[in-house]
């Protein structure tokens, strides 16, 4: 860790390459945040004004960092992560990323501190959905500075979590690492994250934001926000003819592929008990890129990831393997 600074889509059955080394980069280079979860699993309707039952876990998480926990779980040996944190938690969010199988560039961030989530699960409801409550923290303060191309070297597939694109520095620091990643020939991806925070900052905006992007991997929700056309299939179509290929998650739903178009696979979502949404499209996003780099096909690639976001929902949190809670108790 360090204070201050920092520590062309594959086709079907392709590998990353890296035309600057001229042999084939296997690395997965995820850059985005990575903030302390409070999930509180509620059975019973919140009770304004008195109390609610709830089971409350503190757990690591961050969109960024999810997807990077998920694509180590899923096989992949070479795993990094850069992100940004606050002196508070820095250590217990190394120690974290370490014990998932994933290098960490850590950012410490002399002013603010770590970013952190409430995650308000529904336990007492079939789909397990929650509401989250963000203080971003120190996420979303990473900086151009922060970037450097030779973190790329090794690297064939670059992942952006969107929620960089939501504040000045942090967009920087995405449109450096998009830059030196297109000069590579590294296939990038980005996640949108947040329908809310894309609905605030303007689609129009985001989508220019996101020029140069080879996967794109939005939810239901937010493709149909940054297309305005009301079903997955629809707004997929619309997004692939911007984006060589674009993944809709649509949850109990399944998923849809898309290229120049035209709907390619459609994946149904496999059936579990959900005890905690949170995570499941980190989880489809780490296990689809992870599929991708090993050479997997489209439509194998969107099943893998569908069959870890079922395994992300029938747990509590939102990483693939029991960690160290900072309370002491270990993650359900």
């Amino acid at each position: 860790m360090t204070s201050g600074h920092r520590a062309g889509d594959l086709t079907d059955g392709g590998r990353a390459g890296d035309p600057a080394g001229g042999s084939l980069a296997q690395g997965l280079l995820v850059v985005g945040d990575v903030v302390t979860d409070v999930v509180a699993r509620h059975r019973t309707p919140l009770a304004p004004g008195t109390d609610t039952e709830a089971a409350i876990r503190t757990v690591p998480g961050g969109a960024g960092a999810n997807v990077a926990c998920w694509a180590a779980c899923w096989g992949h040996r070479d795993v990094r992560f850069l992100g940004r944190v606050g002196a508070d938690a820095a250590a217990w969010h190394e120690e974290n990323l370490v014990r998932a199988a994933v290098r960490p560039h850590l950012v410490v961030d002399p002013d603010a501190p770590t970013g952190t989530v409430v995650s308000l699960v529904d336990a007492g409801s079939g789909t397990a959905e929650r509401t989250f409550l963000t203080d971003s923290g120190a996420s979303l303060r990473l900086t151009a500075a922060d970037w450097t191309p030779s973190l790329l070297d090794g690297v064939g597939w670059l992942h952006l979590s969107g929620y960089l694109f939501f504040a000045e520095s942090s967009r920087a620091a995405a449109r450096a690492a998009i830059g030196a990643a297109r000069a590579r020939g590294v296939t990038v991806s980005v996640d949108p994250a947040s329908a809310g925070f894309l609905a605030r900052h303007g689609t129009d905006r985001f989508l220019a934001w996101c020029g140069g992007v080879d996967v794109l991997l939005p939810s239901r929700d937010e493709a149909e926000l940054l297309t305005g056309l009301p079903r997955a299939a629809d707004a997929a179509r619309a997004l692939s003819r911007r984006f060589p290929t674009v993944v809709v998650t649509s949850g109990r739903e399944g998923a849809v592929a898309a290229r120049d178009g035209e709907v390619r696979v459609r994946m149904p979502a496999e059936r579990v008990d959900a005890r905690d949404s949170t995570g499941a499209g980190d989880a489809f996003t780490g296990a689809f890129v992870a599929s991708r780099l090993a050479g997997a096909k489209l439509c194998d690639a969107v099943a893998e990831g569908c069959g870890a976001g079922a395994r992300a929902v029938s747990r509590v949190g939102a990483r693939p393997a029991p960690t160290v809670s900072r309370d002491g108790g270990g993650q359900a």
